[in-house]
């Protein structure tokens, strides 16, 4: 028989409907709890310890692939095209 105010399934704040927010490799959303203090689980990138170190520099970005860059080399190639049709 079940009691009255426990919830059915989980434990913790799992119980309670807080979800780690990742998605599983099949799509679906993963269904662990979420570390405390952290939004996602110990496999999601809530673990102790997980994410780049302070002061990594690996993940800034450059700007290579921005909008203004991309179009900073679309003009240079139209420049060279003309320029070798008069060579």
């Amino acid at each position: 028989m079940k009691r009255q105010n426990e919830p059915t399934q989980g434990f913790g704040d799992n119980a309670m409907g807080t979800h780690c927010g990742a998605k599983t490799r099949s799509g679906r959303p993963c269904r662990n709890p979420p570390v405390t203090g952290k939004v996602r689980c110990r496999m999601h990138g809530g673990a102790h310890g997980s994410g780049a170190q302070p002061g990594n520099t690996n993940a800034l970005k450059h700007g290579r692939y921005c909008s203004a860059a991309r179009q900073e080399i679309q003009d240079v190639e139209e420049l060279l095209g003309k320029l070798t049709m008069w060579s």
